[in-house]
């Protein structure tokens, strides 16, 4: 099976050998994100709130490059680097789901890139293969 990379100008560009995204048959899985404004290359300022909104911005547009929505996301993972800020990324990320609710990991991790606060990946199932 072929599989073909994602790409867009509209989420942060990969900094290291990986892809934002692939998409192999109708799966699509995303490169971790995490809160680099692709305009600008900085860390959204303020907190968790904040970096999480820009995650999932970033997200979105790798979705929208493989023609997926989060509709479409069947797996997330979260990684934080504090279980504290749990509450506050449940409620931003209710806001683009909807049920069924995608399966999901959430993990508490020592250091993420850039030392920002979170960090997250998808796996979709597209409609459109």
């Amino acid at each position: 099976m072929n599989k073909t990379q994602i790409q867009t100008n509209n989420a942060p560009q990969a900094i290291g050998p990986y892809s934002q995204g692939i998409k192999i048959g109708n799966l699509v899985f995303t490169a971790g994100q995490i809160p680099i404004n692709p305009k600008t290359g900085a860390i959204a300022e303020g907190g968790i709130e904040e970096q999480t909104k820009q995650v999932f911005e970033n997200l979105k547009a790798v979705l929208l490059s493989a023609n997926a929505d989060f509709s479409d996301v069947v797996k997330t993972t979260v990684f934080l680097k504090d279980l504290k800020d749990f509450a506050k990324v449940n409620e931003i990320y209710a806001g683009y789901f909807q049920a069924p609710y995608p399966a999901r990991s959430c993990v508490e991790v020592a250091a993420l890139p850039k030392d920002v606060l979170i960090e997250v990946e998808l796996i979709a199932a597209v409609k459109d293969a």
